[in-house]
């Protein structure tokens, strides 16, 4: 071939950046086999993200049949090729224990390689783990540490925990108001949990004044969201309200979230 030739060839060649797009956008229209044949040359020749999906395609059954033992094995090739997906991913099947052996320990290791290199949702579950795991050596502090890193880039669940590391006092003094202004901004970003802790608060007048209305409004929104902390307070917080206070409040909790910001 002469060099007119390779030049030629390298102007009309796909980038791995264009395949890597072709790749996302059959998987989006659900052609997980043709986003499989762009990935998997991409992967044998060490585009690691490829590898990721390749394995995470193992994992779910998308466009394969769905094999434990070859997900682990491409998202080992992804998570050792220093790729964040691949390494939470990895995490994650180590975790379920999702056709492999559960190891909580290898799971924290790779979230926390993870989350070292930016990944938000890896930085929620290292957050999760640190506080909750089980056979893990819990550390509040670190905890709070990564929740305020996966809070920052827009992670409710991380917003919500750290309400919680605040009114149980986990590593910090118990400060309430400080409770109250992370269940809100986890609140009103959809965190039903958030919301059902907030809803609490405004009943119990605790680190916000007391507001009847408020307090149903969350409540219900959290009940209807699949948050099983709503029920413990839906009763009570009802009990004393009128017919018509309360169809407001279930008026309210129908808004959009976007309009909650102030509270309720």
């Amino acid at each position: 071939m002469g060099l007119f030739d390779t030049l030629v060839r390298r102007k009309t060649e796909p980038s791995v950046a264009d395949r890597m797009t072709a790749a996302y956008e059959a998987a989006d229209r659900g052609d997980y086999e043709n986003a499989l044949s762009i990935w998997t040359p991409l992967a044998h020749a060490g585009v690691v993200r490829a590898a990721n999906n390749i394995g995470a395609c193992f994992s779910e059954g998308l466009g394969v049949t769905r094999d434990a033992k070859l997900a682990e094995l491409w998202l080992t090739v992804a998570a050792e090729g220093g790729d964040a997906v691949g390494q939470r991913n990895l995490a994650a099947l180590y975790f379920k224990g999702d056709g492999v052996a559960q190891d909580n320990a290898r799971a924290l290791t790779l979230y926390r390689a993870a989350a070292e290199q930016g990944d938000a949702i890896a930085q929620d579950m290292l957050s999760w783990m640190l506080l909750e795991g089980e056979g893990i050596d819990n550390d509040p502090i670190e905890a709070r540490r990564w929740a305020e890193a996966a809070a920052a880039r827009g992670v409710a669940a991380s917003m919500t925990r750290l309400g919680m590391i605040f009114h149980n006092a986990l590593g910090v003094e118990r400060d309430p108001a400080q409770a109250v202004t992370w269940w809100r901004q986890g609140a009103v970003r959809g965190d039903a949990d958030a919301q059902a802790m907030l809803g609490a608060a405004y009943h119990l007048g605790m680190g916000v004044a007391h507001d009847a209305m408020a307090a149903m409004s969350w409540l219900i929104r959290a009940r209807n969201g699949g948050s099983t902390l709503a029920t413990r307070f839906v009763d009570t917080a009802r009990a004393g309200l009128s017919s018509s206070v309360y169809a407001e409040a279930e008026r309210r909790a129908g808004l959009p979230l976007e309009t909650q910001e102030g509270g309720a």
